[in-house]
């Protein structure tokens, strides 16, 4: 028979920046909190697998980083679980393994409650996350005050895949802002003017928020420690590149911004702050700018060495891999029919060349006309192209 102190238990899988403090704040609202983590960590209540967190507690929060992950974690507890289970799946993964994990739940006869968050480490130790939920409005209901420890919102969306389609749009516009933040101010420090008045001015300014609020004081000083790593910034926007690409979208702005993240996790910045993007407009002040210009009298300056790819990162290796996913679509093959020649009479106006060592320039000479322009290459379109060569010319540019 199940106790009243049973259905207090919760059970949080993921110790990362956000999970250890949601377990703080649940422990302040009287619920008694055992763990899991993939590394085990010398904390309280930690228990040995993901199963007997499940034969512990009947309410389970998932915090893992990634698809693969939350699929682990759901074959692992998946046998232990019961009618009276309720599964909240936090993670920013695709809307296909969200149903997919949501299936697996409900196959046992428990219940899976979509529920990504936006917020960092400061809203997460603050309680104030805001969760967008997707799932069967009774679970939602019941799981309601869990999720308000540590939130100060939670949004309805709809049906499991919803929810995940939602975070992913909401931190593309996220990245894109911080993006857009560190080229105005390089543009601004490029000409002469205190970062500091670029601070003071979008105060003032109707499209400021509290991201720009957050990032840019780090980015004026080059303080890139992590609330939001790179690393999974990117994933999120690589699931919505995959998403566009299903439906034929062109998603520029995130498309520009995916491939700056993906430029600092190929140097090796994957768990610093993703809003270290800033890195290629704003070097650090210790850093020497060579004039490109030089002085017209001195000797060409050395050229800077390429700085070192991490290629063995495995993270960036499966982020490549990811956008290898979706094939191009094959040209379409047509058919050659036989060759037939045209033995129609020519024209008494037109005069018959004999064939010349230059045959082209010949025949221009014959017909008195100037030679026609090279056609343009027409460049192929977007999802015609390799995702492997689009990677690595964007790698070789220095700028976009």
């Amino acid at each position: 028979m199940m106790t009243r102190q049973f259905r207090k238990n919760v059970g949080v899988i993921g110790l990362g920046i956000i999970g250890r403090r949601i377990c703080d704040h649940l422990r302040r609202q009287g619920y008694s909190v055992f763990v899991w983590n993939r590394s085990p960590r010398a904390v309280p209540s930690f228990v040995g697998s993901p199963a007997e967190l499940a034969q512990m507690c009947n309410y389970l929060q998932i915090f893992v980083g990634d698809d693969d992950a939350l699929r682990f974690v759901a074959r692992s507890i998946v046998q232990s679980l019961t009618p009276r289970h309720v599964v909240m799946a936090h993670s920013t993964v695709s809307p296909e393994t969200m149903k997919e994990v949501a299936a697996m739940v409900e196959r046992r006869g428990a219940r899976l409650v979509e529920a990504p968050f936006t917020g960092s480490k400061l809203a997460a130790e603050k309680g104030q996350l805001v969760y967008y939920v997707a799932g069967d409005e009774a679970a939602i209901r019941e799981v309601t005050p869990l999720l308000q420890a540590s939130s100060k919102g939670i949004v309805n969306i709809g049906e499991i895949g919803q929810a995940s389609i939602m975070k992913v749009a909401t931190n593309m516009v996220t990245a894109a802002i911080v993006q857009s933040a560190a080229e105005a101010m390089a543009l601004v420090h490029q000409n002469g003017i205190d970062l500091e008045k670029f601070a003071e001015a979008m105060k003032q300014n109707g499209s400021n928020s509290a991201t720009l609020d957050l990032k840019v004081p780090s980015m004026m000083t080059g303080d890139y420690e992590t609330h939001f790593s790179i690393k999974h910034m990117l994933k999120d926007i690589l699931i919505g590149s995959r998403m566009a690409r299903n439906l034929d979208l062109d998603l520029t702005v995130a498309n520009a911004t995916r491939d700056r993240l993906l430029d600092e996790a190929r140097h090796g910045h994957g768990e610093e702050d993703y809003c270290a993007m800033a890195r290629k407009f704003l070097p650090p002040e210790d850093e020497p700018v060579d004039d490109p210009q030089g002085d017209l009298f001195s000797a060409p300056a050395a050229v800077a060495a390429e700085p070192e790819l991490h290629e063995d990162t495995a993270f960036v290796e499966e982020q490549l891999a990811a956008l290898e996913e979706v094939p191009a679509p094959a040209p379409e093959e047509v058919e050659a029919g036989p060759i037939i020649a045209d033995e129609s009479p020519l024209p008494e106006s037109v005069a018959v060349v004999p064939l010349a060592a230059e045959p082209i320039a010949a025949a221009e000479a014959a017909l008195e006309v100037a030679p026609p322009p090279a056609p343009a290459l027409e460049e192929a379109p977007a999802e015609e192209r390799t995702p492997r060569n689009f990677i690595n010319r964007f790698l070789r540019r220095t700028d976009y």
